[in-house]
């Protein structure tokens, strides 16, 4: 049987800021819950295929903590979803992006980061739902020290495989 095995680059929400949040995903989205932790994504996997050089890069890196900004919760994916879109520029979420993709993909698309509450692949978001999501009092801002390479190998959870932590 051949496993199929997925990396990406992430930024995992601090246990502490990640309470409300993760309240939520147990809720209504208990399946996303168990595969990974409350994150934004900041390099998917096609985007890491070099994975020598994005972690030549990610060694390299020299940056204090980085704060990205969020609006508040939306629906996604014909409702089925919901997610705390980013808001504003965040432009240092972009330029780290660069930074990490140096001589990988000199010109990356500019993803909006985001943070998944309910997976429209596993879970319905109705009315009602939303209504009680929209009422919790989520975080606008947040600030990532550290960034995680995770691994998932035939749809389970996600592991870490290396954290690169920020350092100045």
């Amino acid at each position: 049987m051949t496993k199929t095995i997925r990396r990406q680059l992430t930024l995992f929400v601090s246990e502490a800021d990640a309470i409300a949040i993760e309240t939520i995903r147990h809720r209504y989205n208990p399946e996303q819950s168990r595969l990974i932790s409350s994150h934004v994504t900041l390099c998917r996997e096609d985007e890491i295929a070099n994975l020598e050089k994005v972690v030549e890069n990610l060694r390299g890196l020299r940056r204090a903590a980085l704060c990205v900004s969020f609006g508040p919760a939306k629906r996604v994916d014909n409702g089925k979803g919901v997610l705390i879109p980013g808001h504003g520029a965040n432009a240092d979420f972009h330029q780290l992006r660069q930074e990490v993709l140096k001589g990988v993909q000199d010109v990356p698309v500019r993803p909006e980061p985001h943070i998944t509450l309910m997976h429209p692949g596993n879970s319905a978001c109705t009315d009602v739902i939303f209504e009680e999501i929209a009422a919790v009092d989520l975080p606008a801002r947040l600030n990532f020290h550290a960034i995680s390479l995770i691994e998932q190998v035939n749809g389970g959870a996600w592991k870490t495989l290396e954290r690169f932590a920020f350092t100045v």
